[in-house]
């Protein structure tokens, strides 16, 4: 989108009081999306500044990567310069976000009742842990707890006998998406009807909700017409298929595909296998479907498996490393990995967000800010004095 104004959020100003991973990932797609997103920052910054390599202090590659499309600005909450500078941004705004505890945005004075008073038409959004009206609330919660309580840790227990976490912070990625939606319906609401919006997000129920998508299965009904866990999913043999010389992931999922690749596997008389012949036969035979499957790939390369299951339209797929994905032709066609020139912290690259508006992808318009890099420029904008720039911003 070269017309900047075009873009879906233009003229949208958001007050991000977020930090870590689980809000800032929804506020750079609203970033993304053209909003003017105002990161508020300590004096002592955004914790996950200092994950990670960096080439300056601050500046950690984790920062980095959920972090673009940003101005950062630093506000101390702990005197009352720092507050009131916040109160004159969130007379400014669209919509002001948070991932403070309940207890703790009270004592600030800034909770939703307090802040849409102020301001009736703002989208006020709260993205906790847990959700208010629950015993559970003001509890602090991370990625790997989350993990543990909302059942995903202990999906692990039905395939390998003990449970595990998955190798990505997947609950704060998830449940900022959910987050996402949740603001963009938000904002919808508001500009239809002229009104302000609270909306809230728990981490734990975002994350129940998400895991028991598929694995409530049999438990759905009442009474349970089966247990809890969806058999495909859980299955031990579901995993990355070794191949002759290593290993590329393959699922057949309709009738036809598996009736293709038995043909292709030099296995016809599977096809007529009652074990195997229709969806639900698979799902009570999983594991030892999966096993014959098993089998058969390792007697080829992965190239050759590729290219015949390609051919028969069976959905299949190399296991890349991260490194593999730099030199994946179609990545390189899209222009996923984007090479930024930083100000300060030189070549890096940024990835693209997987959405195209008309055609066109949506552009890295501000890189990841320094902390407090447009402190000035936004709060002098507002009015704020000099001297009630130093004192918010925690100099004086």
């Amino acid at each position: 989108m070269t017309n900047l104004s075009s873009q879906p959020l233009s003229g949208i100003r958001v007050i991000d009081l977020t930090s870590v991973m689980f809000g800032p990932y929804a506020t750079q797609y609203l970033g993304d999306f053209g909003a003017e997103v105002i990161k508020v920052e300590s004096p002592d910054g955004d914790v996950v500044r200092k994950v990670g390599p960096s080439s300056h202090s601050g500046m950690g590659a984790a920062f980095l990567g959920c972090n673009r499309n940003k101005k950062s600005i630093v506000i101390d909450l702990k005197c009352e310069a720092g507050i009131e500078a916040l109160w004159k941004l969130i007379e400014s705004a669209d919509l002001f976000l948070h991932n403070i505890r309940p207890q703790k945005i009270e004592k600030l004075g800034l909770s939703s009742r307090e802040v849409m008073k102020r301001k009736p038409d703002i989208v006020y959004a709260a993205l906790h842990g847990y959700l208010e009206e629950g015993p559970y609330s003001g509890r602090p919660a991370y990625d790997d707890v989350i993990q543990g309580e909302c059942g995903l840790a202990s999906a692990f227990t039905l395939r390998d006998g003990i449970p595990s976490l998955v190798p990505s912070i997947i609950a704060d990625k998830s449940a900022g998406l959910v987050a996402l939606s949740g603001i963009l319906a938000a904002l919808f609401q508001r500009f239809r009807h002229g009104e302000g919006v609270y909306m809230e997000v728990g981490m734990f129920e975002s994350m129940s909700a998400y895991t028991l998508l598929e694995h409530q299965y049999g438990s759905i009904f009442s009474p349970p017409k089966g247990s809890a866990g969806y058999d495909r999913v859980i299955s031990s043999q579901r995993k990355p298929f070794q191949t002759k010389d290593g290993y590329i992931c393959m699922l057949a999922y309709t009738d036809k595909q598996w009736h293709a690749f038995w043909e292709l596997s030099g296995d016809s008389s599977m096809r007529s296998n009652p074990n195997y012949h229709s969806m639900a036969e698979r799902l009570k035979n999983i594991d030892k479907l999966y096993a014959n499957v098993a089998n058969k790939l390792v007697e080829k390369t992965s190239d050759e498996w590729l290219q015949i299951l390609k051919s028969a339209e069976i959905p299949c797929g190399s296991v890349n490393t991260f490194d593999d994905l730099r030199k994946d032709p179609h990545m390189g066609e899209i222009g996923f990995f984007r090479h930024y020139k930083h100000p300060t912290e030189g070549d890096i690259e940024l990835v693209d967000p997987g959405l195209r508006f008309n055609g066109e992808s949506l552009p890295v318009r501000h890189y990841p800010p320094k902390l407090g890099e447009q402190s000035y420029e936004v709060l002098s904008a507002l009015g704020v004095s000099d001297e009630k720039i130093k004192a918010a911003t925690g100099q004086s």
